[in-house]
């Protein structure tokens, strides 16, 4: 994800903790996800989701005294790391009163802001569980991963998010000091942004040499970030939507410490372990504006659809490295392959290694993803294994410019790489959307993982020339 969102709230706190309250019950709403072999060969697996640790209140050990309180640690309470770590317990989560989380089924709903009796909460971020205390682990080399998304409620500013992160399985419990909340809590999070506004990593607090966001008065940022590779499979919403890859110098979770993080909380956004831009494919950025979006596009966002994803790798099997990111669509029973790009020197409608040198050559980027290993690290962050992350949030730093509309917005709309999608540059503030829209959402469902053309059907796929024309199309029968 670009950047992190908080949670607002008047009496819960925004933290991310070590040690476990006792108030409210910790208990993970249920959700399915299927496992296929074969396209009429699907097993259900029963799961459940957790909420992350940023969200949950965050007290005073046998205390309802908060530690953190809208932007700020309490230090009379405790000013170190390891101190707060050691004296501040994360409490369970009440999901649908208090965060706007259901789940029915398959589904996975997450709305924008809910009120409660205590307050107000904006945004959410949560994860597929394996067990009670490990998250889910997927692995998806020479796999295709495919789900429904229901973007209609979602304008300009917001994003409904689903992606992959290389996160310690138990939320760290094994590699973290003074973490017993682990996983069942939500602890854990890291990707390639090394956000610094987590508020506990590796087991430690971030408290030390906390500073207060100088736009949101529920965010800051400390010394530490929690860095590791990420795989956005889907970031989106009603107007635009983009598949990127991120890789990193070590794919797995990393600290990391001031500047040298980069990302949004850095003076120097590339200086840090990890390419935070990513190689990315939004068909609107690469020429093809009349693919996605309300009812006059190709692929209609007002209506739900089935997003397919496949990983080739270079020998064909799951041992294999990561050489292609290829995309499907589904709507109405039509399937549509992802639009070629439509630019003088950017061609071809998956992500590769040659898609992405050219695209960072044309887009005039500081090649940061062949710097951090491209591909090749993405695909051994994908090897070990990823946690699969649900999300919805606004964001403070860029009003999500860089997924919908002109970005950076002082430049030409028109040079290549900077028009996005079609909101209006003074979109996306995060104060005027939790006013104007707090009944926006996101809804995923129909998650199935399986081999390659196992999940949907391919026997007849729609594919769009370079310079799309709704009124011509292309039939291509695929093995």
């Amino acid at each position: 994800m670009f950047c992190n969102i908080l949670i607002v709230s008047s009496l819960l706190a925004v933290v991310h903790a070590q040690q476990v309250g006792t108030f409210q019950p910790e208990n993970h709403p249920p959700v399915t996800w299927q496992r296929c072999t074969s396209k009429d060969n699907c097993t259900t697996n029963q799961r459940s989701i957790a909420l992350d640790a940023n969200w949950r209140w965050l007290h005073q050990t046998g205390s309802y005294s908060n530690c953190y309180s809208g932007n700020t640690w309490d230090t009379s309470y405790c000013n170190t790391n390891i101190d707060c770590a050691q004296r501040c317990a994360l409490e369970g989560a009440d999901y649908q009163n208090t965060y706007g989380i259901s789940t029915s089924g398959s589904q996975v709903r997450l709305n924008y802001v809910t009120d409660h009796a205590n307050g107000r909460n904006v945004g959410s971020r949560v994860y597929m569980m394996e067990s009670d205390t490990h998250y889910e682990i997927y692995k998806l080399l020479n796999q295709e991963f495919t789900f429904t998304v229901d973007v209609s409620e979602l304008p300009c500013g917001l994003n409904g998010a689903l992606y992959l992160v290389a996160m310690d399985v138990d939320g760290g419990i094994a590699n973290g000091t003074s973490n017993s909340a682990g996983a069942r809590y939500g602890t854990g999070y890291c990707d390639a942004q090394c956000p610094r506004d987590v508020k506990f990593i590796k087991g430690l607090a971030n408290i030390e040499g906390w500073q207060l966001s100088p736009n949101n008065s529920m965010s800051g940022a400390g010394n530490h970030g929690s860095c590791c590779a990420e795989l956005d499979i889907w970031e989106s919403n009603s107007m635009a939507q983009v598949l990127t890859a991120h890789p990193c110098d070590t794919p797995t979770n990393t600290m990391c410490t001031g500047d040298a993080c980069g990302g949004p909380h850095s003076s120097n956004r590339d200086a840090g372990p990890c390419d935070p831009n990513g190689c990315d494919f939004n068909p609107y950025r690469v020429g093809n504006a009349s693919f996605y979006g309300p009812p006059n596009k190709i692929l209609d966002s007002s209506l739900p659809f089935t997003v397919v994803t496949q990983f080739i790798t270079n020998d064909g099997t799951s041992n294999g490295t990561l050489t292609e990111i290829r995309r499907f669509y589904v709507q109405r029973g039509i399937t549509d392959a992802q639009p070629s790009a439509s630019l003088n020197g950017l061609s071809g409608n998956t992500i590769n290694s040659e898609f992405c040198i050219a695209e960072n050559t044309l887009f005039q980027g500081p090649d940061n993803f062949a710097r951090h290993g491209g591909l090749a690290k993405v695909s051994e962050a994908m090897a070990q294994g990823m946690v699969l992350v649900m999300s919805i949030w606004d964001d403070w730093f860029t009003h999500m410019l860089w997924l919908d509309s002109a970005f950076p917005p002082q430049e030409d709309a028109k040079k290549p790489g900077v028009g996005r999608g079609e909101c209006s540059r003074l979109s996306g503030d995060p104060q005027q959307l939790q006013t104007s829209n707090p009944n926006a959402y996101v809804a995923f469902s129909d998650i199935k993982v399986g081999p390659i053309n196992s999940t949907f059907n391919n026997e007849s796929v729609q594919t769009w020339p370079a310079s799309i024309n709704p009124g011509i199309l292309v039939v291509l029968q695929l093995p």
